[in-house]
């Protein structure tokens, strides 16, 4: 006997939402007082303030700071149901979503569907870099990044090779958006000033950082002259910034690049490479679109109407870094506004059904990266700054949206603290995570070989053995 798809006893509308990111999160906050019951799905138990993981990564945050609790976040919400598992289905027509963790699988019958399962890395088809050039759109991805940023200079300080020092000691990022810029200035800041005199036989100074990226400028959104403020900062910092560089090989040892003005071919040998150029959204939302009878962009993003809703499915949205809506950026003040907002459409058509909708409409409240400690740009439409202002500006807003008053008491401390003096005090690493990239990459191997899934227990992972 199949079993019925979940659905709530009230007898009220029931909303599901895939994604527990800000499009997710604010969805579900906004209805909180709305005549429906909702299900949030999210194959993670947190909601992530990504635009923070490139300091986890680097050691100023833990990640309980920038990951609360989705359950926690919602505990006081009576009418939210939280759900972790993944989404592997979704059937348009007869209203149902599949959502397993592990060997257990349910359907979850919904009235509205609201579908903010974010993005992942983008390889541009070379998904075999992955294992040298890991990305960082996850928790996992932070620790995994710190690992190798601190194991770099611990190899390299029981390193005797002139050469072979020289390749552990450079770190090389590849894209030179905000997250390429953040991680590489706060990698130049560890070198320079947090790991200054821990080491007998190395000077963590003399680590080179190198930034990558195929534009003709850093930072293309905010405009040429916050580009040209950001890179003179991390020149300052020691980063050596190449433009118009399109990476065509990342290997264990070195990484490989052709200029775009020359066609020249230049190898850095590097052990630490992190790869921040590119997104491609959740593959549901092709799932979605071929259901649907729409198109996908290039970086699988779903070609929504004016009302965020897919096709001719008036009660299915897509919102955040999965939709393509007259070519907004995947920002977390896009996914919020369109969480609000399809959030309001629904409240008012379940009070007035058959309600118009009003077309969405984006309000770009501005962009900012931070460079270095004291040193950020910041645009507010035609408004640029620069500078310790901008650096001020940055940690208010991060304050304001990261998730109860305990994490913003104790990032605000950490940032503080590390003003104050050169520590960071999360530059813990682990066994698991300097290994668990190729422990899993040789168990889908193994698994792949052979036709059958096979365990393969964590120790042999690690030993590289089958």
């Amino acid at each position: 006997m199949t079993e019925k798809p979940f659905r709530p006893e009230s007898g009220r509308q029931h909303v599901v939402i895939i994604g527990s990111g800000f499009g997710g999160l604010f969805a579900t906050k906004s209805l909180k007082d709305a005549d429906v019951d909702i299900t949030i799905i999210d194959r993670t138990n947190h909601h992530l303030f990504q635009p923070l993981l490139y300091q986890v990564a680097t050691g100023l945050l833990s990640s309980g700071e920038i990951a609360p609790s989705t359950r926690q976040i919602l505990r006081n919400q009576g009418n939210a149901h939280v759900v972790k598992g993944e989404v592997t289905d979704i059937d348009l027509d007869r209203k149902v979503v599949t959502a397993c963790l592990g060997q257990y699988s349910r359907e979850y019958e919904y009235d509205y569907l609201i579908v903010a399962a974010g993005a992942g890395q983008s390889y541009f088809g070379n998904d075999h870099f992955a294992q040298f050039a890991p990305g960082m759109k996850t928790i996992d991805d932070a620790h995994e990044i710190r690992a190798r940023i601190v194991g770099a200079f611990e190899r390299a300080e029981l390193c005797s090779d002139p050469a072979e020092r020289d390749r552990l000691l450079t770190f090389v990022v590849v894209g030179a958006g905000p997250t390429g810029v953040e991680l590489a200035g706060q990698i130049a800041e560890m070198s320079r000033r947090t790991l200054r005199g821990h080491y007998s036989n190395i000077d963590p100074a003399a680590a080179k950082i190198v930034l990558l990226d195929g534009a003709p400028q850093v930072l293309p959104p905010f405009g040429k002259r916050l580009g040209r403020n950001a890179q003179r900062q991390l020149e300052k910092l020691g980063v050596t910034v190449k433009l118009n560089a399109i990476v065509t090989d990342v290997s264990e040892n070195s990484v490989t690049f052709k200029s775009t003005q020359d066609n020249s071919v230049e190898v850095i040998p590097a052990y630490c490479k992190i790869w921040s150029a590119g997104v491609a959204a959740s593959p549901l939302g092709k799932l979605i679109a071929d259901q649907a009878g729409v198109e996908v962009d290039r970086a699988g993003r779903v070609m929504v109407n004016e009302d965020l809703s897919v096709g001719g499915y008036k009660d299915v949205f897509v919102i955040g870094d999965m939709m393509n809506f007259q070519n907004l950026p995947g920002v977390a003040q896009v996914a919020i506004q369109a969480g609000e907002y399809v959030a309001a459409n629904i409240e008012n058509e379940t009070e007035k059904p058959g309600a118009d909708r009003e077309p969405f409409e984006y309000f770009d409240k501005g962009s900012m990266a931070t460079v270095s400690r004291f040193s950020a740009v910041v645009k507010l439409g035609k408004v640029e700054v620069t500078g310790f202002i901008g650096w001020v500006l940055w940690l208010a807003v991060h304050l304001m949206f990261l998730v109860g008053f305990r994490n913003r008491f104790v990032s605000a401390v950490s940032w503080g603290l590390n003003v104050l003096n050169q520590n960071r005090w999360q530059l813990t690493t682990t066994r698991h995570q300097m290994h668990s990239r190729n422990a899993l990459t040789k168990l889908r191997t193994f698994v792949g070989d052979s036709g059958d899934v096979v365990e393969v227990n964590e120790t042999e992972q690690f030993n590289g053995k089958k």
